[in-house]
């Protein structure tokens, strides 16, 4: 084989490879999730889904771009509070392509720039903050750190989807000042439960006195009430019954038409009864004076009974 035919086999087989090449440039594969951006000569064409996608070979070029959202870990930095305390801050912060040429035409490398722009925004909106407000009002961080990177970040065609702040960690000497003042809120706490339910419990057992004295007041009341109807009813029935006697004793004499010397013995019963009673002194009525000289009739009387009717 000559010289020549050896140039003519490498110059072939030189072109064969360069059309392999060329074909396996022109032909490309998307993936799911990622889009591909069309480059000619250095300047944007035109943007490809996910797919088969033919490009001119030597003049056009893809580049892949991922669109799904990512999470960019961020790195552990020390930001300063309003009260001049120093914190070390870690946050992850969401982000997810919306724009693939402004992602790739707008800025050099999009993920250092949200790293560098998370940092931006985590000092200036910390640094608003005291440090009680810094470890009691994440959302309100992770809310004004997504606001002040979105105002960039729409420009680049990337959207922040959301922002976790992973760790605020104060100096040790902190930690330790703010663990005492916890344990001595809660002491505080306990202490004024403590004196409240012991003022409710006094509140309660006055309310309890006061309701038993109410209570034990009603009933002594009622009592008086009870007591006074009864002595009140026994009076009537007694009032009554003295009457109803009276009236009884009444007619029973006027029925049977009473003699003088009857009714002078009724009255020195009267007068005998109240003589045996167990007072000291006997009161006797000017009417009842007369009762002597009808004592001594009924004396008379009986003593000429038997002689009437034949005795001795």
């Amino acid at each position: 084989m000559g010289s020549g035919a050896i140039v003519g086999l490498v110059l072939l087989v030189l072109v064969v490879m360069v059309l392999l090449s060329a074909l396996a440039s022109a032909l490309n594969i998307v993936q799911q999730g990622t889009v591909g951006v069309v480059k000619r000569l250095g300047e944007y064409q035109r943007t490809h889904e996910p797919g088969l996608v033919v490009i001119a070979p030597f003049i056009e070029s893809l580049q892949r771009v991922d669109m799904r959202e990512t999470p960019v870990p961020g790195d552990r930095q020390e930001v300063i509070t309003r009260d001049n305390v120093v914190v070390t801050v870690n946050a992850t912060i969401f982000t997810q392509v919306v724009d693939a040429k402004q992602a790739l035409f707008s800025v050099k490398n999009f993920d250092i720039a949200i790293d560098a722009l998370a940092r931006t925004a985590l000092r200036s909106v910390i640094g608003t903050m005291t440090l009680d407000e810094a470890l009691s009002e994440r959302e309100r961080i992770n809310t004004d750190v997504q606001a002040q990177m979105e105002v960039v970040t729409d420009k680049w065609g990337i959207r922040i989807s959301r922002i976790e702040i992973v760790e605020i960690a104060p100096p040790p000497q902190i930690l330790q000042a703010l663990a005492l003042q916890k344990t001595a809120d809660q002491e505080k706490r306990a202490k004024i439960l403590q004196s409240e339910g012991q003022q409710q419990s006094a509140i309660n057992v006055a309310e309890g006195d006061a309701q038993a004295a109410v209570r034990s007041a009603e009933g002594e009341k009622k009592a008086a009430i009870l007591i006074a109807e009864g002595n009140r009813q026994a009076a009537i029935l007694e009032g009554e019954g003295r009457a109803q006697a009276v009236s009884m004793v009444y007619a029973a004499i006027q029925k049977e038409k009473p003699s003088p010397a009857l009714v002078a013995i009724l009255q020195l019963d009267a007068l005998r009864d109240l003589a045996t009673s167990e007072n000291n002194m006997v009161v006797v009525p000017y009417e009842s004076a007369g009762l002597m000289g009808a004592a001594q009739v009924l004396r008379s009387v009986m003593a000429e009974a038997p002689t009437e009717n034949g005795k001795s």
